[in-house]
């Protein structure tokens, strides 16, 4: 087993959480499944997007998300000067290892909105709900990545989570009725699976890929291929 990549960002570690019974999906029934334990709050994570673009470019390998609640409950935070210090670092150096791009928008935005706050419950409701009513969570996480880093929103708001389903061409009333139903107790059920999962694997933080075949499940150093999409899609693909 390859050991997990360390996001190498104390704002990727795992909070604390109660262990769950969930188990990974059953390979046997999907072929060959690549499991991302993620947080659509986690900088590391948003630097692995291409790399989950590539591996979703791969056919016959199917992709299930895990939400990994890194800011929810007492982990939620309230934008800051020190907090914008500390996430800024970060932020740069990830830019420059894997050229995704952070706008203005972002940078001098929303890091200094002082009554912003960063929760990852409501765009992990909201991923779920675009998976339940058109199986659209990894186009869903993607979005919500963009407009948080790109463009600066709230994608803790409601309101800002219904635009950008709207702009995903979901079914505004249908995304509405089933971001309702998952929120709360059902998002909070997933994430202590996710992070039961996270632990059964030996996973660190977020990012983390799990590549599952039959019984046997490998965790990836997806971080030896940040900036190098393809050839981190060729090794999925051998």
């Amino acid at each position: 087993m390859v050991s997990s990549h360390d996001c190498g960002d104390s704002s990727c570690a795992l909070p604390a959480a109660a262990e769950s019974t969930d188990a990974a999906a059953p390979a046997a029934a999907q072929g060959t499944v690549l499991h991302y334990i993620y947080d659509p709050l986690c900088g590391w994570c948003y630097g692995a997007a291409p790399l989950l673009q590539a591996a979703r470019e791969i056919e016959g390998l199917h992709i299930v998300l895990h939400g990994g609640g890194m800011m929810t409950g007492s982990n939620r935070r309230q934008v800051s000067p020190q907090l914008r210090n500390y996430v800024m670092q970060h932020d740069q150096r990830i830019a420059a290892m894997t050229g995704q791009p952070f706008g203005d928008d972002y940078f001098n935005g929303l890091l200094l909105d002082t009554t912003a706050i960063f929760d990852s419950a409501p765009p992990i409701t909201a991923i779920l709900a675009a998976e339940a009513v058109a199986g659209q969570g990894l186009a869903m996480l993607a979005r919500i990545q963009a407009a948080h880093y790109v463009r600066g929103l709230r994608v803790a708001d409601a309101a800002v989570l219904h635009t950008l389903a709207m702009e995903a061409g979901l079914d505004p009333a249908l995304f509405d009725s089933k971001f309702a139903e998952l929120g709360g107790a059902a998002t909070q059920a997933h994430i202590a699976a996710s992070r039961s999962l996270l632990a059964r694997v030996g996973g660190q933080g977020f990012p983390t890929f799990a590549l599952q075949r039959e019984t046997q499940i490998e965790v990836l150093d997806a971080g030896r291929f940040f900036g190098q999409a393809q050839a981190w899609k060729a090794a999925l693909g051998a």
